[in-house]
């Protein structure tokens, strides 16, 4: 779905047929929406004959009381067209919101199976214009475009055959101006096809834009790049602008045209009229009905330029949104999904290979096992591999080749939902959803009791902090926990890791963006948190993993080194180097240095962190 690119039909029956899947559930009000619009063309074209009877008839012969009954006649046909109108946009705009209430939501379901790959391909902001703007371009489709555009076409085809009932003399010459009309349109089509794909294109654009600028506003300002952006900015919304004033453009000259024609062909009645009201053979009245249906003829043309732009801009929309809903990038699920009770945590990598992008391999025949219950610590340089194990063992990406296991079994063959709740992850730039408290802890899970919620917390050492917020486990989140400190937000994500209770406990870099007294409340509260589970690790501090039960040692994709701490401290290899860097001031002898309780040299208090 990377590219914008479409195939820029202006109507597309499979489209169309995919669109009306979701107006056939309410089908009976897409029927009673067609019936009041079909009944509301009807009345509309009867009064100007009505008029003529009234004109012919009764003013003619000076029939007062006749004109008076055709009058009662003429307004009760207003006032009952003006009902129809009334029932026809409701319920037209019923259907519409009903059937985009369903695509919006098949969409939003959709994006949520759609693994990490496609988003890592995809700016977020095209995604929002996929859910939104494309959204409401078909919205528009449903609720004005499709029942006005029968309506309108029936209305045409009632005009064209009481007009030549009327006069077919007249009703000819009237239509003698609609070639050059057909040809108008037929070029006004070609170019404001293409001009609105660009619309589409530069709204996607800016959106995308926007999105990924307000997000990282703080890099923006701390760089000083308010000038440099704003340029940018500048640049997009004027080519936005360029797009839709072209699309004005090409109106602006249409609508004049449509006018212009529509003149010259009351200028051609009026004369030709003349003539023949001269030889009478023409009624005054059948001349008044006439101007009038040149009126409501040509007003229906107009109406169907602008249906055919709202049908254009639906079609560009229903094109983008149908490549996103049949894009496939997410992983398969399996036929007959294993089972996860009395899955105790023992996870083994068999030789690993894994890219995401062609053979870029980011981990190279990786094979490592760890037992259940204990603990797994992953260290290397940054770009080594050790999030991505993390993210395939959650199966955000497949493997291209190799087997990961959970207890034996492969996790190709557990179900998505069963695996991600045998798994407890905790990330260094930790999400929070606008929300309270409360729910950014459950997650919507409601099996989650109060009891549970305000035990993990208690046990984490988030409860004090919590509780002095205004209205404690209720108080609202702002998007991304912008009120909360990066300690704070860290505190929640391990209070949501210990409500969910997992089996397999992940900790990325958890504890290297807090201070140092929220760092020891981690710490504590993480040692209770891993007893009894299988637990990954990776952190910056090389000292927050040294009771690990194995240590992993990442380079450059390749598993590098495996041991305690101690063993690799023996081994003088790549973990030996990082420990050294870290804890440069110190030498490394175990047997002199000060050492902590495991033996292990005692790190610096303010050694700088790096991995």
């Amino acid at each position: 779905m990377q590219s914008d690119e479409l195939s820029g039909k202006a109507f597309d029956s499979v489209l169309i047929a995919r669109l009306l899947r979701y107006v056939k559930p309410y089908a009976p009000l897409a029927v009673l929406a067609t019936v009041f619009t079909l009944a509301t063309g009807a009345l509309s074209t009867l009064r100007p004959v009505l008029t003529k009877i009234a004109v012919d008839d009764h003013v003619a012969v000076g029939d007062f009381d006749g004109l008076a009954r055709i009058s009662l006649l003429i307004l009760a046909v207003i006032v009952g067209e003006s009902v129809l109108q009334y029932a026809e946009t409701f319920l037209t705009q019923l259907l519409g919101q009903k059937a985009v209430l369903d695509l919006r939501m098949d969409i939003f379901k959709h994006l949520q199976k759609l693994s990490l790959k496609f988003f890592d391909r995809n700016p977020i902001g095209r995604l929002i214009t996929r859910a939104t703007n494309d959204v409401e371009s078909l919205n528009e489709m449903l609720s004005s475009g499709l029942v006005a555009l029968l309506g309108d076409v029936f209305r045409l085809l009632g005009i064209l055959v009481i007009m030549f009932t009327l006069d077919w003399r007249l009703t000819l010459v009237m239509l003698s101006v609609l070639p050059f009309m057909f040809y108008g349109t037929f070029l006004f089509k070609r170019k404001v096809r293409v001009t609105y794909q660009e619309v589409r294109t530069q709204i996607a654009r800016l959106n995308t834009f926007l999105q990924e600028h307000i997000t990282g506003i703080a890099t923006i300002q701390l760089f000083s790049r308010e000038p440099k952006e704003f340029q940018n900015h500048n640049d997009i919304n004027t080519a936005h602008r360029d797009a839709n004033i072209k699309s004005v453009f090409y109106y602006s000259v249409f609508y004049p045209a449509i006018e212009l024609l529509s003149s010259i062909a009351l200028g051609l009645i009026i004369w030709y009229s003349g003539v023949r009201i001269l030889d009478q053979t023409l009624t005054i009245g059948i001349i008044i009905a006439f101007n009038q249906y040149i009126l409501m003829f040509f007003r229906p043309l107009q109406d169907l330029s602008d249906k055919y732009n709202i049908m254009q801009t639906a079609m560009t929309s229903a094109e983008r949104i149908f490549k996103l809903l049949d894009e496939k990038a997410f992983l398969p699920e399996p036929e007959k999904p294993a089972s996860t009770l009395g899955i105790t945590g023992r996870i083994k990598f068999e030789n690993v290979w894994f890219a995401y992008q062609g053979e870029d391999w980011v981990l190279k025949d990786v094979s490592f096992e760890i037992e259940a219950g204990k603990r797994l610590a992953i260290v290397g340089a940054t770009g080594s591999g050790k999030t991505t194990i993390i993210s395939l063992l959650s199966k955000f990406y497949e493997i291209q080749r190799g087997r990961i296991t959970i207890d034996g079994t492969d996790i190709k063959d557990i179900s998505e939902h069963d695996l991600r709740k045998l798994i407890g992850t905790v990330l260094q730039d930790v999400f929070l959803f606008s929300g309270t408290v409360k729910e950014n802890i459950t997650l919507g899970d409601e099996s989650i009791s109060d009891a549970r919620i305000r035990e993990a917390a208690s046990l984490v050492g988030a409860s004090p902090f919590i509780e002095k917020l205004p209205e404690g486990f209720g108080y609202r989140v702002q998007e991304r926990g912008g009120t909360l400190s990066t300690g704070q937000r860290q505190l929640i994500s391990f209070v949501r890791a210990m409500a969910y209770n997992p089996k397999i406990l992940v900790l990325d870099e958890a504890t290297s963006s807090v201070d140092t007294d929220t760092e020891e409340l981690i710490e504590a509260a993480t040692e209770k948190l891993m007893r009894g589970r299988t637990s990954i690790i990776i952190a910056h501090r090389l000292s927050t993993i040294q009771n690990a039960d194995k240590i992993i040692v990442l380079h450059k994709g390749v598993l590098r080194e495996s041991g305690t701490h101690q063993e690799l401290l023996r081994e003088r290899g790549l973990y030996y180097k990082l420990y050294q860097l870290q804890y440069k001031e110190q030498e490394l002898h175990p047997s002199s240095a000060p050492s902590t309780t495991n033996g292990s040299p005692k790190p610096a208090p303010d050694a700088a962190s790096r991995t």
